[in-house]
């Protein structure tokens, strides 16, 4: 079986440490530019410091330059990306076909090219292209199903990565221009002002209303923890959750709590998690989970209510006076917790200021007059006692190794067999050996600073000579040192096949490829794909444009799959957008007015 891949998101150099102590086969992260986060960039310093910790576990470091670049901009993501090359960045995640036009033209090292879920990788027309191109992986739209996937694994050989866990864009990715036309914020230019978490009203031709005021293209979030097992066995080896803009604590949570699903399976990484917490997904933050569209169920992967965090259910409300209400629940509530729930079509919420545990249940002092009623569900979407566990955590990753002492010397294996000895001097013999074995003993097994634990320390001498505690400690940290350099000088990033041409799966290209540069053009014609308008954010008349196609259908939401009624989508500043309903595809599509 081939060896799988959990990858993590790093916002920073303290989510990227987190996320590998936390189990991450891999992590994901921004450069100083060119990331479709543009609020999650990291320096070049940051990112090797990242690079060599990783290294130090064969945990890879993929960086993401995802967006789309004009001629100027694709100038300074060559230098930026022969900079990633020598800090030894196991690979870039890319969506501009501009840099395999550098890539042709012998501009770029050999670093190893991903094709980004940007890409619009949804079928296998499409990943086949990438393939005979020579991308090394290609990212999967969210929308495809275990069927489509298992398709494409058996008529393709490329590395298949797939998004577990995390938001969930309503549009197919890279395909997304909503900020862009109501704002100037392009998706594709790692802008997006999430224009699918605001509020919009649902219209008829008459201007009847259907739905009013909510949040009509806002989904639920991604939990595929049920269907680990499936996706491994449809082809996917890389394991993905989304979150490049979350905190630590969510890292460390999330991270977790994939890496002990997936403990059985073989994995890319080495070491140890020594762990002190149990993860819980539900205490973190989350719009409601669903089953993105694994299983082309028609099931409600919506919320229109809110798309802020719900958090976890933790029980009903038995009784309601002004200055408290009365849960039932089996959880432990505490001070400062954030409490929400649904009043009059919209997500409420309170703070926690005094708890007391009565017969009936749990009474709860909530820091404001609130809307409650007896039988309306409670959720906590702050747990206070939780995030504390988890600001506080040291779970640690760290790789076994073994010390020999010969009378001279001393000799450190790690579980890789990496070897490493350091010789030492004494000017005589211990009086008392046993305290020396137990001082030698005592002072290499202090590890707890160091990426290393020690499972043996076996002597190989009948005599040790005398070393004060202090030299010992320092002998330590020396070849500790020595082993950590020799893993990093032995780690070698694997190499990217030359960038090759290949016919592209359709002879005309429109704004839907998004060619912002000269170079991507040049590689589209190269591939037998004349491009007849540049990308979306080029032109100037977006009159009846798709500005997003996506699988969730709000005419299948309201009126059902029959009806023919027209319907509009209206926004907060009254601007009224056209819908349009592909259900051969099963696909609406929002057009510019």
């Amino acid at each position: 079986m081939e060896k799988l891949e959990l990858l993590a998101p790093a916002q920073n150099y303290s989510c990227a440490i987190a996320a590998i102590n936390s189990g991450a086969d891999a992590i994901y992260i921004g450069a100083v530019n060119f990331g479709a986060r543009k609020n999650a960039s990291n320096s070049l310093v940051d990112i090797k410091k990242i690079v060599d910790y990783a290294h130090l576990f064969n945990v890879k470091v993929y960086v993401t330059l995802n967006t789309i670049l004009n001629d100027e901009e694709l100038i300074e993501c060559e230098k930026l990306i022969n900079e990633l090359y020598k800090i030894k960045v196991d690979a870039l995640i890319i969506q501009d076909f501009g840099i395999l036009k550098l890539a042709l033209e012998n501009k770029l090292p050999q670093i190893v090219l991903h094709a980004s879920t940007q890409c619009d990788n949804r079928t296998l027309e499409k990943i086949k292209f990438l393939q005979d191109i020579n991308f090394k992986r290609a990212i999967l739209a969210r929308e495809l199903s275990i069927e489509d996937i298992e398709k494409i694994h058996k008529n393709t050989d490329i590395e298949l990565e797939h998004f577990i866990h995390g938001a969930l864009c309503v549009c197919y990715s890279g395909q997304c221009y909503m900020s862009h036309y109501i704002g100037k914020r392009s998706a594709n230019r790692g802008e997006c002002a999430q224009a699918c978490r605001k509020k919009y009203s649902l219209v008829d031709k008459k201007g009847n209303f259907i739905l009013k005021n909510q949040y009509l293209l806002s989904l639920k979030d991604n939990n595929l923890s049920k269907h680990l097992d499936k996706l491994i066995k449809a082809g996917v080896i890389s394991f993905k959750i989304e979150g490049r803009l979350k905190d630590e604590n969510y890292v460390k949570n999330i991270t977790l709590y994939y890496h002990n699903l997936l403990k059985n399976y073989p994995r890319i990484s080495f070491g140890k998690i020594i762990e002190d917490f149990t993860p819980n997904p539900n205490k973190t933050f989350n719009r409601g989970y669903c089953d993105d569209y694994l299983f082309n169920k028609k099931d409600i992967i919506y919320n229109f209510i809110t798309p802020k965090s719900t958090g976890e259910y933790i029980g009903k409300v038995i009784s309601v006076n002004d200055k408290n209400f009365t849960i039932k629940t089996k959880e432990e509530i505490n001070p400062q917790d954030g409490l929400c729930f649904i009043a009059q079509n919209e997500l409420q919420g309170c703070l926690v200021n005094k708890v007391e545990k009565t017969k009936e249940g749990v009474k709860i002092y909530p820091n404001k007059k609130i809307n409650l009623k007896k039988g309306d569900d409670i959720y906590r979407n702050i747990d206070t006692k939780f995030n504390k566990t988890l600001e506080n955590s040291k779970t640690k990753r760290k790789l076994e190794v073994n010390f020999t002492i010969e009378e001279n010397k001393i000799i450190l294996k790690d579980e890789n067999n990496t070897k490493v000895e350091l010789d030492y001097t004494f000017n005589e013999f211990a009086n008392n050996q046993e305290k020396m074995k137990e001082n030698f003993t005592k002072a290499l097994t202090k590890t707890q600073d160091s990426p290393y634990l020690v499972k043996k320390v076996i002597f190989k001498t009948e005599k040790l000579g005398f070393l004060p505690v202090s030299t010992i400690n320092e002998l330590r940290r020396e070849i500790l040192e020595k082993l950590s350099q020799k893993i990093l000088s032995n780690y070698k990033t694997k190499k990217q096949k030359p960038i090759d041409i290949a016919e592209f799966p359709c002879k005309e290209g429109n704004y839907h490829l998004n060619v912002h540069n000269s170079k991507a053009k040049e590689f589209y014609e190269l591939c037998d794909c004349k491009i007849i308008e540049n990308s979306f954010e080029s032109i100037k008349n977006h009159k009846n444009k798709e500005l997003m196609r996506t699988k969730h259908c709000l005419k299948r939401a309201t009126l059902g799959c029959k009806s023919s009624e027209e319907l509009f989508l209206i926004d907060e500043k009254n601007v009224k957008y056209p819908l349009k309903f592909d259900c051969k595809n099963c696909e609406m599509v929002i057009l510019a007015p």
